[in-house]
């Protein structure tokens, strides 16, 4: 059971993730194999040890020649599809093309079919990304937590013309999925559409460093470089337990819009909480209420209260201990009709004693294949 923790406190690209990952331990082989996969002209990944603020990071560089092609979302979805990749690797790149092909259709008002990726559809953008999975999938991670991400300030020159950063469909991302930012310390563009993307797709929780025997470390650079900031994404691989001790905040709250409830649960999943949940009671002279309850790492808990007291109009949040065993768990692909849908599994003793296939992955593909969504829930879980 492991956790790869992704620090991207100070932005996030493409080529910085890669680096990390390498950095940390995932092999240059594997994404070599993967991106020269693709159907397209020669791409061949190197490293190069860099230092950012006197920092020692890997930077993964693309060496390909210039694109001969301007391609929009169905071109990638053709090349990816007919690439000889892990059918994980595939469909981790499709969705993180997909994010980035609706965020674009968003912000520029044109049909999704009709997004020209510029960079994003340039060769190092495809290698970019496919070799981010690829890492990924090499590495195997139980689950993957990140920092909220730097995004930057200002403005920047793109093929649109002059952006104010963050741009446009980084933020879109955000919005869409959930994506914590915060400004960060450096000037200019710190986080990139394909970084957002790529978070968007693979970031299963949002907080600081989990509990952990470190197993691996790395840092990832790009091209720019920030006077005074080591501009980096650092890349944890730690090697967790299947048991422990965690914080469970409780709030009895009876005077609340109850519309405010999943906004109020988000919140506290996207700051870092395990989980939360509500729990129907009846409180003195008879009222209905709910109790509120939050479970999270002990790092988290001061964090979650404030936002507790914040979002609810409870006057008082109580702090337990709790001990809790954790099956091992991953995470695998099947098709459905076609269509990728991720399963999430749990073991013990060796055996998968419980599988749930991601609801979100599910909805998409009924949608898409026009099945009925109980019947793509089930043939997910009978492949398995």
């Amino acid at each position: 059971m492991s956790t790869l923790w992704l620090d991207v406190s100070v932005g996030a690209s493409g080529d910085m993730l890669l680096g990390a990952l390498l950095g940390a331990g995932a092999s240059l082989d594997a994404v070599q194999r993967a991106v020269a996969a693709l159907d397209v002209e020669p791409v061949r990944i190197g490293v190069e040890q860099v230092t950012r603020a006197g920092l020692v990071a890997t930077r993964a560089v693309v060496d390909c020649p210039p694109s001969a092609h301007r391609r929009t979302w169905p071109d990638v979805q053709l090349l990816l599809a007919s690439a000889d990749l892990d059918a994980a690797v595939r469909g981790a790149a499709l969705r993180t093309f997909a994010l980035l092909a609706e965020a674009e259709a968003a912000v520029h008002g044109v049909p999704v079919d009709d997004v020209h990726f510029h960079e994003v559809g340039a060769l190092d953008s495809l290698a970019d990304v496919v070799g981010v999975s690829a890492a990924i999938h090499d590495l195997a991670p139980s689950s993957v937590v990140a920092t909220p991400v730097g995004v930057g300030s200002g403005s920047v020159r793109t093929a649109h013309g002059a952006l104010p950063v963050p741009v446009p469909a980084v933020l879109q991302i955000a919005a869409q999925h959930g994506l914590p930012v915060e400004s960060g310390p450096g000037a200019g563009e710190m986080c990139t559409p394909t970084g957002a993307a790529l978070l968007s797709a693979y970031v299963t929780a949002w907080g600081g460093l989990p509990a952990g025997v470190v197993r691996g470390t790395g840092a990832g650079a790009g091209g720019k470089e920030v006077p005074g900031v080591a501009n980096v994404v650092r890349a944890v691989v730690l090697d967790g337990t299947s048991a422990g001790t965690l914080v469970q905040l409780e709030a009895n709250v009876d005077d609340l819009d109850p519309r405010v409830w999943p906004y109020v649960l988000a919140r506290l999943l996207d700051a870092g909480a395990l989980d939360a949940w509500l729990v129907p009671i009846v409180m003195k002279k008879g009222r209905p209420a709910h109790t509120l309850a939050v479970l999270c790492a002990e790092s988290h808990a001061d964090a979650l209260q404030r936002l507790v007291f914040v979002e609810t109009t409870t006057l008082g949040v109580r702090r337990l201990l709790v001990s809790r065993t954790a099956l091992e768990r991953d995470v695998t692909e099947v098709s459905v009709d076609g269509q990728s849908v991720r399963v999430k599994r749990g073991w013990l003793d060796g055996e998968v004693v419980t599988a749930t296939p991601e609801y979100a992955d599910a909805e998409a593909a009924a949608r898409a294949t026009g099945l009925p969504l109980r019947e793509v829930l089930a043939r997910a879980l009978r492949g398995q």
